[in-house]
């Protein structure tokens, strides 16, 4: 599988834009000498103007990044871990890659393993609490989680850009034919929690950080289900 990398233009966008575009582009990172890739499945929209964003906080050196040209990632520490930001298009807006699933076929020589060999590294780095490795399929069901199976880190990524060799966003000619559109997670009360933000793969809903489609997550969050065709997204028949 080739895949090509996507262009600063990409992210000189709004946040939006951004967020549902990046659903099916892929994440690749080489930690270790190893490729470690996964296909993003949900990502959240953040914009300055808006209370739930860090960068409505003000500028801090921190928050650097979030103030950086677009396609400059901002990392930080949430819920015990790293998390992985990139800027868009106006001071302060931001998309946060939330969860992704594991994708084969993008290592580059067979010294990196293969696929199998690419799932053992991200079990090797991101084992379940008892030590037992992780299903394939939840290595990145989650901000923290996919970093750590990616061996994504504050210390090495933040205030940094995509590079070849090193870091990279693809497109691998794969877009989700259904999306849904939903609130973001995680959001304190009185702090614009009720926007629409959070996109996810409608496919692989069960393998984000929480599946707004469940029968549990549907009656508690307002949840619309779109149809992508030709670039454009439009509603489909079903919305919650």
């Amino acid at each position: 599988m080739n895949g090509t990398p996507l262009s600063a233009g990409f992210f000189d966008r709004d946040p939006q834009v951004v967020a549902r575009a990046l659903l099916g582009k892929v994440l690749r990172h080489r930690a270790d000498g190893i490729w470690l890739a996964a296909a993003i499945i949900e990502t959240e929209a953040y914009y300055r103007r808006e209370k739930a964003s860090h960068a409505s906080l003000g500028f801090t050196e921190k928050r650097r990044a979030l103030f950086m040209p677009p396609r400059t990632l901002h990392m930080y520490y949430a819920r015990g871990g790293d998390s992985f930001n990139v800027s868009c298009r106006g001071a302060g807006n931001a998309v946060l890659v939330k969860a992704g699933i594991p994708c084969f076929g993008l290592q580059r020589r067979a010294a990196d393993g293969g696929g199998a060999g690419m799932i053992a590294e991200m079990q090797r780095r991101n084992p379940l609490p008892s030590g037992k490795a992780r299903a394939p399929e939840r290595l990145c069901s989650g901000q923290t989680l996919l970093c750590k199976s990616l061996g994504l880190r504050v210390a090495e990524g933040d205030q940094q850009v995509f590079r070849p060799e090193k870091l990279e966003r693809l497109d691998v000619g794969r877009a989700p034919a259904r999306l849904i559109r939903t609130t973001r997670l995680g959001i304190p009360p009185g702090r614009d929690g009720h926007l629409l933000y959070r996109f996810v793969d409608l496919e692989h809903a069960p393998f984000c950080t929480r599946n707004p489609v469940s029968p549990r997550g549907s009656t508690r969050v307002p949840v619309k289900i779109q149809s992508v065709r030709k670039g454009r997204t439009r509603r489909a028949v079903r919305e919650q």
